[in-house]
């Protein structure tokens, strides 16, 4: 088996971005602003909080983006409400051949949206595509893994069908990847892209959407009762969360490098293979010589691995992860699923995940 995660960056890399975020925040509030909550309501002349609308200015200077907005519904929202904002019923969005992400299947199924698939994997197989579906009006992109042996590269993709259809508008799916990767979907060329903040160590329920003014205007038009708005103090809070992230999820990608590097060495029995694959964040999977995946993971719930993801990387999430491999991975390969895991060290070393993951599979051999 052969996986094309996707490349993260390095410590050096992100404690510029962390230093680079805090730039940004303290030339866009005052000493004292930054150490209250925020505010509440909707402010005259704004229609939001101002806290928020700060906020939502640090982060379209950090992602060099003309604007950018905070949306209730976390990342789905934000790929909901950015979808809404150049799509209509009838409409036709092309989209890679594979599983969509079912909370993204369910706002294009009721949009009452197109559906047009092609393999973002083979530039030549996506021309022809653009090629016969000349009317196209939008592409959406899910940065991270859907296919375990994808290999796209986010910015080729958006090349292509730039360079093939000028007026499309291109939304990228950026969860999982945005403080990991180099570049997020806008900064390689998208009109939107959309991730939660809740997957960046913030709180529930935000979403984030940045990109072209005139698509985030519209989704602010869209979104004008007092009710849809994201207040002051939830929006400090994705601050600090964004602020921690980088440098988190980078300590994270090593731990996983070292991981996967051990195991191939064999330094767990009962471990046939091991890969680093986005799925859909950037985990570990890990193929045992047995259908014993199920049982491992009920062993290792015992020996203190959380069983299920809460927010996938939240800041509730500190222990490793141990789960089954994601639905879009078993709907590519339903034989996946009793002798595969997926592991996802979140704040943990390389040296709690073996030994949960060694005593876990000696438990498991045991009740067979």
């Amino acid at each position: 088996m052969r996986t094309f995660p996707l490349e993260s960056i390095n410590i050096k890399e992100a404690k510029k971005l962390q230093f680079k975020l805090i730039d940004i925040i303290t030339r866009k509030f005052q000493g004292s602003e930054i150490l209250a909550l925020g505010d509440l309501g909707v402010v005259k002349g704004l229609n939001k909080p101002t806290y928020t609308k700060k906020a939502e200015e640090v982060i379209a200077e950090f992602f060099g983006a003309e604007k950018s907005v905070l949306v209730r519904g976390a990342g789905t929202g934000a790929i909901r409400w950015g979808i809404i904002s150049f799509l209509k019923t009838g409409d036709k969005i092309l989209v890679h051949d594979a599983p969509i992400y079912p909370t993204t299947e369910v706002t294009i199924n009721t949009m009452g949206i197109q559906v047009v698939k092609a393999n973002f994997n083979d530039k030549d197989a996506l021309n022809e595509v653009l090629k016969n579906h000349e009317d196209l009006k939008g592409a959406l992109i899910q940065y991270t893994r859907q296919k375990i042996d994808d290999s796209y590269d986010m910015q080729e993709v958006i090349e292509v069908i730039k360079n093939s259809h000028k007026d499309i508008k291109i939304i990228t799916d950026d969860n999982y990847a945005v403080m990991k990767v180099r570049k997020i979907g806008t900064e390689c060329g998208a009109d939107l892209s959309a991730f939660s903040s809740f997957k960046l160590l913030g709180p529930e329920g935000v979403g984030v959407l940045v990109g072209k003014k005139d698509l985030i205007d519209k989704v602010i038009s869209l979104n004008y009762s007092g009710g849809s708005q994201v207040q002051g103090f939830e929006a400090m809070e994705m601050l600090r969360g964004l602020i921690y992230a980088p440098v988190s999820l980078a300590l994270q990608a090593e731990v996983n490098e070292e991981l996967v590097t051990r195991l191939n060495l064999k330094e767990i029995p009962g471990v046939k293979n091991a890969f680093l694959a986005n799925a859909q964040s950037k985990v570990l999977l890990v193929e045992l010589e047995e259908e014993i995946a199920n049982e491992v993971l009920n062993q290792a719930e015992k020996l203190g691995a959380a069983p299920n993801p809460v927010g996938a990387e939240s800041k509730y999430e500190f222990v490793p992860m141990f789960y089954r491999v994601s639905g879009t991975f078993r709907a590519a390969d339903k034989s996946l699923e009793k002798r595969m895991i997926r592991i996802n060290p979140m704040r943990s070393g390389a040296d709690t995940i073996l030994r949960i993951l060694k005593e876990s599979i000696e438990k498991a051999k045991q009740q067979i």
